[in-house]
């Protein structure tokens, strides 16, 4: 799957928050978006890229994978239920 090709129904701002913030936010924001639509969270954090996916396979949500942008990493995952 292409991941620059997406169009997130949410895009989530977590750029400046430090472990857990993303996770937190990441929770938040999954409860927005429609089963099936993808939500983006943008992390600066690094744990984020372990702690996102972890997330999604304990809570049945689908980890898409990340994209390093400037100075963040933009997760895409995909509400499930």
């Amino acid at each position: 799957m292409d991941l620059n090709s997406l169009k997130p129904a949410k895009v989530v701002d977590a750029r400046s928050m430090a472990c857990p913030g993303p996770l937190l936010e990441a929770k938040k924001g999954i409860a927005s978006v429609k089963v099936g639509e993808i939500l983006e969270i943008q992390s600066g954090d690094q744990g984020s890229r372990e702690d996102l996916p972890a997330w999604c396979s304990k809570t049945g949500h689908e980890y898409l994978g990340f994209l390093e942008k400037d100075g963040y990493d933009a997760h895409y995952l995909i509400r499930k239920k």
